[in-house]
């Protein structure tokens, strides 16, 4: 992967070879500006004296993760590339807890409550939150690299997933107006579906209950395709286990369940349901938007035999693609979307009501929770040089974490390298 560069005045150049970034630094040439992404800053040139060639971010999103390439245009050659890892389903979950929370602690003896679902509007292009992180992220990224590299282009896949179709690839004319219930309740049409017998031991003639295969608490949802027949007992035995490890000692049951229920299309719907909000911010970068189909990021792929992962599908969105892509060389960047630490002053009981406090203060000595630091430190049980992540307490004894081990360390040996951001890199 090339690095970034910038010159005296911070103005983004071309990045250039990693080991002609070394050569600066042994040099005094340059300095280093920031590590993820890797970016020096030139002490002796400006954006005047240079030529830059223009850059193209390409961005194939996705529901859990999402590949981001920056490619030079008239070479084709992928100067960096970067996969972001979402956290929605994380966010999902923490909104879900917090209600229940509320809900039960309002339920008990709090004094009456008008009820206030009916005065908040939202804001129009509203999303969850969940969906919002994804855009957020990407967002982020996009304006980082901005600030580091010359680009003058966005491509961006604009991808349209046909839910019903993607269950039923023979479907057309009035089907369409019929989902899968049509004419039947929901245990109806899984009695037929599943032929009145238990999923998974194949009892007939007994009452049944309507079982998540994908247990809720895993992420499962409600869709008919992820909902199946079983008697009590093993309903009861299955819990929420994965199916396969549920059915681990019954490959054949193991084969014939999962053939016949149908994917979760969770996935799909996410980014059925940010593609569009994602495109119009994009736009208000003033850059000109170019946006392509999954079909033809395939194709691209697949005449310019490259493999699939989710930065090389990112380099072969859209029409405007080069004919020879140049990706020797090059390894992603991961990036992990860790949050900026909890939103939540008080920390509550089992019960929901207060029983600590956030203080107000963030920073402690130049440092926060997060920070990326090199600890040198010179005599004790732990004397040696660290490299890892603090947290932060409000006297001079952070917590250090790196490698698998936390231990307490005094400011004094830390050397910040990277400031926490919300964000977890691995080159």
């Amino acid at each position: 992967m090339r690095t970034f560069v910038l010159d005296k005045n911070l103005k983004p150049l071309d990045p250039c070879h990693p080991a002609r970034a070394r050569e600066l630094l042994k040099k005094g040439r340059a300095k280093v500006f920031k590590c993820y992404p890797f970016t020096i800053v030139l002490q002796d040139r400006t954006v005047q004296e240079s030529v830059t060639h223009p850059h193209r971010i390409k961005i194939d999103p996705g529901s859990k993760t999402t590949g981001v390439a920056v490619i030079q245009e008239e070479t084709g050659r992928v100067t960096s590339a970067l996969e972001i890892s979402h956290r929605g389903q994380q966010i999902k979950d923490s909104l879900l807890a917090r209600r229940a929370l509320r809900r039960g602690r309002r339920n008990r003896k709090t004094r009456y409550r008008k009820p206030r679902f009916l005065n908040r509007t939202r804001k129009d292009g509203w999303l969850p939150p969940s969906l919002e992180s994804r855009i957020a992220n990407i967002e982020t990224c996009v304006r980082r690299i901005r600030r580091v590299c010359p680009v003058t282009a966005i491509s961006q896949e604009l991808v349209r997933f046909d839910l019903i179709q993607l269950q039923n690839p023979e479907i057309s004319g009035v089907e369409y107006q019929r989902g899968e219930l049509f004419g039947f309740e929901v245990k109806e049409y899984l009695l037929q579906k599943w032929g009145r017998k238990c999923a998974y031991c194949g009892v007939e003639n007994v009452p049944f209950e309507i079982e998540h295969i994908l247990a809720r608490s895993k992420g499962g949802s409600n869709r008919v395709s992820n909902l199946c027949l079983s008697c009590h007992s093993c309903n009861q035995a299955k819990g929420n286990k994965p199916v396969e490890e549920f059915l681990k000692k019954k490959p054949e049951v193991l084969k014939r369940v999962l053939a016949q229920a149908k994917a979760p299309l969770k996935d799909a719907a996410a980014v059925n349901a940010t593609r569009w909000e994602l495109y119009r911010r994009l736009q208000l970068t003033g850059l000109p938007v170019e946006v392509g189909s999954g079909g033809r990021t395939k194709f691209n792929r697949k005449t310019r035999g490259v493999e699939k992962q989710h930065w090389t599908d990112a380099a072969c969105v859209g029409g405007l693609t080069p004919e020879r892509l140049l990706l020797n060389g090059i390894k992603p960047l991961i990036v992990k979307a860790k949050g900026h630490g909890k939103r939540q002053r008080c920390g509550t009981d089992r019960y929901g009501f207060a029983i600590r406090h956030a203080p107000a203060q963030k920073f402690f000595m130049g440092f926060q929770t997060g920070d990326l630091v090199k600890a040198n430190i010179l005599t004790g049980k732990y004397a040696g040089t660290y490299t890892g992540r603090i947290a932060i307490r409000f006297k001079p004894s952070f917590k250090l974490t790196t490698g698998g081990k936390s231990f307490d360390v005094h400011p004094k040996y830390l050397k910040t390298i990277h400031k926490a951001d919300g964000y977890e890199y691995t080159s």
